[in-house]
């Protein structure tokens, strides 16, 4: 869940980073609207692949690319690297949830069981 909320997340960032990046007009308007557009597909799509092992790979490869992205417009050195301390931590904390969650639900299991 916490991965998911950090690539929906860059949905809004990378849309106002292709905002700024039009507004000062750093390269040809439908170029910079292409590589956004498909940057905020990316994170949207992937938010969606999370099921599967996948999504966790293309996510981390997206992480990459928006830090990249400040050699286009510096800020997002910042903004992306914020984002992939984010996605590193919620790769890590979302993992120990999980497991805590199967815990948990394995101990309602049996304890109603063993209730009846």
């Amino acid at each position: 869940m916490f991965a998911m909320t950090v690539l929906v997340s860059e949905v809004l960032v990378v849309l106002f980073a292709t905002l700024v990046a039009h507004g000062l007009d750093l390269a040809d308007r439908s170029a910079v609207w292409g590589v956004g557009g498909a940057a905020m597909v990316a994170c949207a799509v992937t938010a969606g692949l999370l099921r599967h092992r996948v999504g966790y790979v293309i996510g981390s490869v997206v992480q990459v690319l928006l830090v990249v992205a400040g050699l286009v417009l510096p800020t997002m050195f910042v903004v992306g690297g914020i984002f992939a301390v984010l996605w590193a931590a919620s790769l890590t904390v979302g993992a120990r949830i999980d497991v805590e969650r199967e815990e948990r639900y394995r101990a309602e299991v049996e304890y109603y069981e063993t209730h009846r």
